[in-house]
């Protein structure tokens, strides 16, 4: 249902003009907070390829042991949640982190043609 101008559902707070709507913000990414505490990036990258070769109980038992780093508790879970959901968006990226994002090629062909068509009086190219 539409609302009017000016008016808003009941129970609804308006928005107050120089104020966010979302004060916290977009959530940050794992590996920027992971950099933040003091990992280099090549510790996130190794760590990222050695756990991606893990299988459900290994990674679980990353998760739980009381000595792992927070780097791997980070990623484990990171890993467990996309899993869980079945969506592999997390996993996505951190192999694109680790591997690079894979090329894409595209396949173009040109005949180097122009065609002329004549409608009622009018050229379109």
């Amino acid at each position: 249902m539409p609302f009017e101008k000016g008016i808003t559902p009941e129970g609804a707070k308006p928005f107050v003009a120089g104020e966010s709507g979302n004060p916290l913000g977009r959530p940050r990414k794992y590996v920027s907070l992971l950099k933040e505490q003091g990992y280099k990036l090549s510790e996130i990258n190794d760590t990222i390829q050695a756990m991606m070769s893990m299988d459900m109980d290994e990674l679980n038992a990353v998760y739980k042991n009381p000595s792992a780093t927070i780097m791997e508790k980070t990623i484990a879970n990171a890993m467990n949640k996309s899993l869980m959901k079945g969506s592999l968006y997390s996993l996505e990226t951190l192999m694109t982190r680790v591997y690079g994002k894979p090329k894409e090629q595209i396949d173009m062909k040109s005949d180097n043609k122009i065609e002329i068509v004549f409608v009622e009086g009018k050229t379109i190219l």
